[in-house]
């Protein structure tokens, strides 16, 4: 016996469609709901529902499996059924946890959860504690960043489906690895979006996307049931370890308990339950460090957040890039900033937005790791007109220095998959929207939004065109070139040295001390010194203390005096007094 329900609540009739059926009329049932029992509609078993007298089948808003596609019929699915070995998993703390963020369609050449398997014995020998995956709920096309998705509840069919992420999840566990799952919920994608058909699930209001999700609004109740499950299904019955919430500052919500608090307290009662830890990471525009202040604090109570501004204040120091939105960035005086107190726009002016943005983070009550920094990941290689990762820019000296700089930061540090062998491969934007008008209209809205900023048309990438894809794919072949595994072996070097030295993760942001000169920087981290010389020259730092040890060098020539070191050019050390 399946029971399938739907809400739909201004529907006056709704019908269930099962494959190979007659059409059942469904049952009103309070709030707005409707329900249909099926004696033989067992799991694997496709549906749909028909609204009013409307003949087309449209697939459940809450659909579990979306075999054939967004606009192909749902499928019934048994979580209970999947055969799960990861029960001796206890779970994995975000705290003095290394990130690694991929993308399962170009991690591999295969693209499915199957295949990112196959790699993770890599993962686990370079030392990071938790994947971090984009996002794999179903959308339309075979290929997709993730953003475009349209069934919160459904992992994508070209991946894997159901089965498919838990076989990951379960395979990443056993290696001792958690995972992290990317998941949107500030907008549908653009094409295969049902779930507006069947009730209010979206406002009048807009973002950069579209149509603003009904957080506040009449029947706003029901929507944000549906986020919240959505929710708790991924770290229930996937057996994932977090989610990190896209773009929350695009959640247009003026309820007394905003939705991420809410989050926070239903997550945090699911981990009492599972007996594990469970982590929510925000990615804000809005440097407002009351989203991961703890509750009791006063604050929303979410994990971490994405922190663009230790992006920025890397990414130009090494670069020199002003461009945009790194025009306040670049100086040590900003990195100094970001490393003692995390945002650097906290209540100061910003350029870029010609307004004064964030807010100052309390060193004493709001960790570090609560902060997650990276000098790449999806946004900020893919959002580049070609998808240039920073290993194009950057000499291999200055990829050193600055992978030395993040994890040795009091953050948590996530890399971004390539990054640790310095992969040459660009990330670009692409789809694969079936529907040429809609096909047409991302290309040409790629094309201007960077014409406005100065690149020519005609070398922005077309992002439905399926080389675009396909040179976005990792070239695990560059393992077997030595400047690549060099740097493979640096990272594993630096990560298990980030590991072996409790001051290098230590997260408490009023113990950071930094001072700086002419292009170069001292921080201190306890018992142990980051000294990293940017210049194209060689450069003698005085230090505060004796060294006792020369802990890791990025380049040869580093020498050491009693309470000095020279260092060569685009040079780092980690040193312990």
């Amino acid at each position: 016996m399946t029971e399938f329900t739907v809400w739909a609540p201004e529907a006056d009739r709704v019908r269930l469609r099962i494959t190979g059926d007659a059409d059942r009329e469904m049952t009103r049932a309070p709030g707005g709901w409707w329900r249909a029992e099926a004696p033989d509609a067992g799991p694997g078993t496709d549906y749909a529902f028909l609204l009013d007298d409307d003949e087309s089948a449209l697939p459940d808003p809450r659909s579990p499996w979306q075999p054939a596609g967004v606009h192909g019929p749902s499928r019934v699915y048994d979580h209970a059924a999947f055969a799960w070995r990861d029960q001796g998993w206890t779970g994995r703390h975000l705290p003095g946890s290394v990130l690694y963020e991929l993308h399962v369609g170009t991690f591999t050449p295969e693209g499915t959860f199957d295949a990112v398997i196959d790699r993770l014995d890599h993962l686990v020998d370079l030392g990071v504690d938790m994947i971090e995956l984009l996002p794999v709920n179903a959308f339309n096309g075979e290929h997709n960043w993730g953003y475009d998705g349209v069934c919160w509840f459904a992992p994508h069919h070209a991946y894997g489906g159901p089965d498919g992420l838990k076989r990951l999840v379960d395979a990443a566990h056993r290696r001792g690895l958690g995972v992290i799952l990317d998941v949107v919920y500030n907008h549908f994608g653009p094409s295969g979006a049902y779930a507006p058909r069947f009730g209010p699930y979206l406002t009048e209001g807009s973002n950069t996307w579209g149509r603003s999700v009904n957080l506040d609004g009449p029947h706003s109740d029901e929507v944000r049931r549906y986020i919240i499950d959505s929710v708790l299904m991924w770290l229930r019955d996937y057996h994932v370890d977090g989610l990190r919430l896209d773009a929350v500052h695009a959640l247009a919500d003026d309820r007394a308990t905003p939705l991420l608090e809410e989050l926070a307290v239903e997550v945090e009662s699911l981990a009492t339950h599972l007996g594990r830890p469970l982590s929510l990471i925000a990615e804000s525009d809005l440097n407002d460090p009351r989203l991961v202040t703890p509750r009791e604090a006063g604050g929303m109570g979410l994990h971490a957040q994405w922190n663009d501004d230790a992006h920025h204040a890397l990414h130009t120091l090494l670069t020199g890039e002003r461009q945009g939105y790194y025009a306040d960035f670049g100086s040590l005086d900003c990195l100094e900033a970001v490393l003692t107190g995390a945002f650097f726009h906290a209540g100061t002016w910003s350029s870029f937005r010609n307004r004064t943005h964030g807010r100052p983070v309390d060193r004493q009550r709001v960790s570090g790791h609560r902060f997650v920094a990276y000098l790449q990941n999806h946004d900020q290689i893919g959002n580049r007109a070609t998808g240039d990762r920073i290993s194009a820019t950057l000499s291999p000296a200055l990829l050193r220095v600055g992978a030395t700089l993040l994890m040795t930061a009091p953050f948590t540090p996530m890399l971004f998959m390539g990054e640790e062998w310095g992969a040459t491969t660009p990330w670009q934007f692409f789809t694969s929207h079936p529907e040429p008008e809609l096909a047409t209209a991302v290309a040409t809205g790629r094309r201007r939004e960077f014409a406005a900023h100065g690149w020519p048309e005609g070398e922005v990438p077309d992002p439905q065109d399926p080389e675009t894809f396909t040179r976005s794919r990792l070239d695990w072949a560059e393992l077997d070139k030595p400047e690549h595994r060099e740097m493979l072996a640096f990272h594993r070097r630096l990560i298990a040295l980030r590991k072996a030295r409790p001051d290098l993760s230590d997260p408490r942001l009023d113990r950071v001390d930094v001072r700086h000169g002419d292009r170069f920087l001292v921080v201190r981290r306890g018992e142990c010194l980051v000294v990293a010389n940017l210049a194209d020259r060689a450069q003698r730092v005085n230090l505060p203390g004796v060294v006792r040890q020369v802990l890791l060098a990025t380049g040869t020539g580093v020498t050491v005096m009693r309470d000095a070191v020279e260092l060569p050019a685009e040079t780092a050390a980690i040193v312990a007094l």
